[in-house]
């Protein structure tokens, strides 16, 4: 190959989504669009021993080196390294650089990559729900439901936003009415702590169902209720039942009512602290699974319920993030936008 030749071929940029449950790869070309990649794949992560064994299944798929890796990750990600949230990983930058023979990888927490991504959204990848007013340069949040609960915001710097990883889903829970002081107090004798993530998550909703089936107000069907005792993960099959109209299935439903209502108090708390003027944007796994739920309005009525503060909240607008692609596309372009400026 020639150096002219050289010159010509575009440079690439791995992207990854890591996640406790899934971790997707993808392939961008490091100055061109960001929502279609070149190639891409999912992986199970448990079953694999790290991160170096998912990339090392992947690169041959790409016929060529890539110069860069961005990978955004369930967890905090403090000088250079990363535990993985619910999975028994362990990253580090330069092991990762050593192992995978990449120039530059870079960890990124999750939420950051997905909240980069929102400017870059299309009206197809968004579910209103409440268009709001939104100020021009104001600040965005992101909530992100899934196998746990993250958050992120982005801030205006008078050219683009940047975007700011956050662990606020593991601050206190702060119950909104006397049932959910209750399930509070029954949380107590579980855990130490009681963050919102314990309770507003793939890994909360048993600890809901499991709340409603103590009290013993609701009854349900004996197959189902195996059925969830003898799960690895049994948050599918409560929603899976929860969405349906099986009038026996009403302790799924009310399961369901009081995760979106925890959700809505939470996403309100963190527009608030931002002064999200900009927007709220609800990611993760779970939101675009059980949309008709967010039809009702208990996810709008907690986020609006601020006393003095719920004027504000009417005004500020409210999107689902519908494309499961958001982290991807967000780790590529700031991937892309450090690039430049280096």
């Amino acid at each position: 190959m020639t150096a002219a030749e050289h010159h010509k071929t575009p440079r690439l940029l791995l992207a990854g989504d890591i996640g406790a449950t899934k971790t997707n790869l993808a392939v961008f070309p490091e100055d061109g669009s960001f929502r279609i990649p070149l190639v891409e794949a999912t992986f199970q992560s448990r079953d694999y021993a790290g991160l170096e064994a998912v990339a090392k299944e992947f690169l041959p798929r790409i016929g060529t080196r890539v110069d860069r890796a961005y990978f955004g990750v369930a967890g905090p990600v403090i000088s250079g390294r990363a535990a993985i949230t619910n999975l028994p990983w362990v990253l580090n930058e330069r092991r990762l650089q050593k192992r995978l023979d990449i120039t530059n990888v870079t960890l990124l927490n999750d939420l950051e990559a997905i909240a980069a991504a929102v400017p870059l959204l299309e009206k197809e990848d968004l579910f209103v729900l409440n268009p709001g007013n939104p100020v021009a340069g104001g600040p965005k949040a992101v909530i992100a439901p899934g196998t746990g609960l993250g958050e992120a915001y982005l801030t205006w710097n008078g050219n683009r936003y940047l975007a700011h990883a956050s662990e606020g889903g593991h601050t206190d829970f702060g119950p909104e009415s006397s049932e959910q002081s209750d399930l509070l107090a029954f949380m107590r004798k579980r855990f130490d702590h009681i963050s919102y993530e314990r309770v507003c998550s793939g890994h909360g909703i048993p600890h809901l169902y499991a709340f409603f089936k103590a009290g013993g107000q609701y009854r349900e069907p004996e197959a189902l209720a195996e059925q969830i005792k003898l799960a690895e993960d049994p948050t599918p099959i409560i929603i899976e039942h929860a969405l349906d109209s099986d009038p026996s299935h009403e302790i799924y439903r009310v399961v369901l009512k009081m995760f979106i209502s925890i959700l809505g108090a939470e996403a309100g708390n963190l527009a608030l602290k931002i002064m999200a003027t900009g927007g709220v944007f609800l990611g993760g796994g779970i939101p675009p699974r059980i949309l008709p739920v967010f039809k009702r309005e208990w996810f709008m009525e907690a986020f609006q319920r601020k006393g003095r503060m719920s004027s504000i909240m009417s005004d500020i607008p409210v999107s689902i993030i519908t494309t499961p692609k958001a982290a991807l596309m967000g780790a590529a372009y700031i991937g892309s936008t450090r690039a430049k400026e280096q």
